[in-house]
């Protein structure tokens, strides 16, 4: 058995039920797993129907961890995210138990697997480039990043202000893409099996097209109405988030409800493509068909080894 298991695929692939039916089937052998969550927006508290979040009843008695663990006022960090998920991997590890760490959120799941080391930051720096942003605008900023790392602009998006910055900076400080902080060939912080699901793109389409109008039926903007007072427009992060971005404007009066679930359904179909773009790259990941009725055993017989 690995020292971890990674459970990774774009949005709607059904990676909350695998991990749950892997930790179910390992506990039933015998051996004790935990589900480390690998999901950029369900670290925030409140943010729960437009991140598919599980309930606690949902959860089935499995040990879940770093969900609902920062405010919406909070912009978290990948180095954060790094530091806290190893540290609940360790103590998964020391209870004798196997952590499964599971989300779609690329950046945040190559910090925790891969030997992945963070340049220093430079306050003056990113002043400057936060200046720049008011002044210039994101799309000024968006095509320099293009220009020096086409990969890491079409990996981020042109929507996200602070990570943009934050590439930038990284540019800038240490003269080499962003992508190429990663070793060309990646270095595992522990021995890990990385299992990727996947859908055909039709159908994933069609089920990210259904999965946002559920979102609006189950009551994203009254969540979303709730989160406003506790300082969700006040974070960078979490009030950009697909869903909760279209659902505030829809609230502003800005989007009619129609307009801002087809802006949150075009958007989420743009996001699963960078995602099934970055797990490719991952050379060792071993990939299944989402709806494989027997998905659980065949994932099962790729993790354990000979001697487990």
């Amino acid at each position: 058995m690995p020292q971890l298991v990674a459970v990774v695929g774009a949005t709607g692939t059904g990676k909350s039920e695998l991990s749950l039916g892997l930790a179910e089937r390992l506990i039933a052998s015998g051996r004790p797993a935990e589900i480390v969550n690998a999901d950029a927006m369900q670290l925030y508290r409140g943010m729960d129907i437009g991140t598919a979040k599980l309930t606690l009843e949902q959860r089935r008695g499995i040990p879940h961890h770093l969900l609902d663990v920062l405010d919406v006022s909070t912009d978290g960090s990948v180095a954060d995210y790094q530091r806290d998920a190893r540290a609940a991997i360790d103590e998964i590890r020391a209870r004798g138990a196997v952590p499964i760490l599971v989300g779609g959120s690329g950046l945040y799941v190559s910090s925790v697997i891969y030997d992945f080391r963070f340049p220093v930051r430079d306050e003056a720096v990113r002043a400057r480039l936060e200046t720049e942003l008011e002044e210039r605008g994101l799309g000024v900023l968006w095509q320099r990043l293009k220009s020096a790392d086409a990969e890491a602009a079409t990996s981020i998006g042109q929507h996200n202000g602070r990570r943009v910055i934050r590439a930038l900076e990284v540019i800038e400080l240490t003269g080499k893409p962003v992508t190429g902080q990663l070793p060309e060939e990646p270095v595992w912080w522990r021995d890990t099996a990385v299992i990727a699901l996947r859908h055909p793109r039709e159908l994933l389409v069609e089920r990210l097209e259904r999965r946002v109008e559920e979102m609006w039926r189950a009551g994203l903007v009254a969540e979303v109405e709730s989160l406003v007072p506790l300082g969700l427009e006040q974070g960078t992060t979490a009030q950009r988030a697909i869903g909760y971005a279209q659902a505030l404007a829809e609230l502003r009066g800005i989007l009619s409800e129609g307009d801002a679930v087809a802006e949150a359904q075009a958007l989420t179909r743009r996001y699963a493509r960078r995602q099934v773009s970055w797990f490719k790259r991952y050379r060792d990941a071993v990939w299944f068909e989402a709806d494989d009725e027997v998905l659980v055993d065949g994932v099962l017989a790729s993790i354990h080894t000979p001697s487990s």
